[in-house]
């Protein structure tokens, strides 16, 4: 079992759950692994039992890149949770990674949720969060809750070529 504990909140992954604790042990290696599936080949997200395209049970664990476009967006401003309170507003991002893009058809990516940080892992300052929107180039980077657990964040991509204004919902 996994136990860990992300700006005050608990987070648990069971033993039972073999497809989620492969993943974050995988994050805490700092290496960002999907399951592919063998008999579609394709790589999916979030870990699974079963290939969605085939229902094949069979897979490999695969290092990708971290790296992708913010595809949507979600910010946040009154937190649930009593340790994001002071936080707020912060971000969280679905990004299209640039691996498998449009396939297995056209519209359909890998697409992966986290948190908008920094460089080293903490949430984003509300500047910060003021420059980021669809389009923005993100990396991925990791958040170490306990030992052994990681949780995948995002983080601009300093090294990549950024949209001169990433559009972004409208402001109040």
């Amino acid at each position: 079992m996994l136990k860990g504990d992300y700006l005050g909140m608990a987070l648990t992954i069971q033993d039972v759950d073999k497809e989620n604790e492969a993943y974050f042990r995988y994050c805490a290696q700092g290496d960002f692994r999907l399951q592919r599936g063998k008999q579609s080949g394709l790589l999916r997200y979030p870990p699974t039992t079963a290939c969605p395209w085939t229902r094949d049970r069979e897979y490999d664990w695969v290092s990708v890149e971290g790296k992708g476009t913010v595809h949507s967006y979600g910010e946040v401003h009154h937190a649930i949770q009593p340790a994001f309170k002071s936080k707020v507003p912060y971000l969280v991002l679905m990004v299209d990674l640039d691996t498998q893009k449009g396939e297995p058809s056209e519209h359909e990516a890998l697409r992966v949720v986290g948190n908008l940080v920094s460089p080293d892992g903490e949430l984003a300052a509300p500047e910060l969060v003021r420059t980021v929107g669809i389009g923005t180039r993100v990396r991925m980077v990791f958040s170490e809750v306990a030992d052994g657990f990681a949780v995948p964040q995002w983080t601009i991509d300093e090294q990549a070529e950024q949209p001169e204004k990433p559009w972004r919902y409208p402001q109040e």
